[in-house]
């Protein structure tokens, strides 16, 4: 039996559930969040809890079930207290803002780059410009909104400059050594 699979998902205060077959709603205090499902996995609505199960061993079942499990958790999660990913800007000259819910990046170019948030996630800025928050609802798009943010400008290893995330360890390189006489 799937570790994962088994385990039940608590509901906490504040969030519905709505089953239809294979598709799943759920709705909380951010916003809410649908998904449809594989149709041979069963999920169910127990006595505040959600309950996954699957028809059989079979090595394809047994693979999605710990998968439905892990991303309805991660809807109840995300509705009820959703996800942050933390970015770190390091470099001379090197910060970010936020003008009319849009994360304006200076990162050594030539421009600007103007980062617009899909709908619910949103940005914010320290004050010295330097750590950026992206904070959304669903896992995923807050991961994937953090990456592309990193892909602009990923660290580089002889001085670390770059957007990296707040607790990635940049492996540094030594730098070109004094020429032999």
């Amino acid at each position: 039996m799937s570790r994962i699979g088994k385990l039940p998902i608590p509901l906490p205060k504040g969030v519905t559930v709505d089953i239809n077959r294979n598709s799943v709603r759920v709705k909380g205090v951010k916003g809410e969040l649908q998904q449809d499902f594989p149709p041979e996995i069963g999920i169910k609505q127990e006595d505040g809890h959600v309950v996954i199960t699957r028809p059989s061993d079979h090595r394809s079942h047994r693979c999605k079930h710990g998968l439905v499990r892990a991303l309805l958790g991660n809807m109840v999660a995300g509705v009820s207290q959703g996800f942050t990913r933390e970015l770190k800007i390091e470099g001379v000259g090197y910060r970010a803002n936020v003008q009319a819910n849009n994360l304006v990046l200076s990162l050594g170019y030539s421009h600007p780059i103007v980062f617009e948030p899909p709908a619910n996630v949103s940005f914010s800025v320290d004050k010295t410009g330097t750590q950026v928050i992206v904070s959304g609802m669903d896992k995923a798009v807050v991961g994937e909104i953090a990456a592309r943010i990193r892909r602009m400008r990923p660290p580089e290893p002889y001085k670390g400059k770059g957007v990296r995330y707040v607790n990635e360890i940049i492996l540094r390189k030594a730098g070109k050594a004094g020429k032999a006489k």
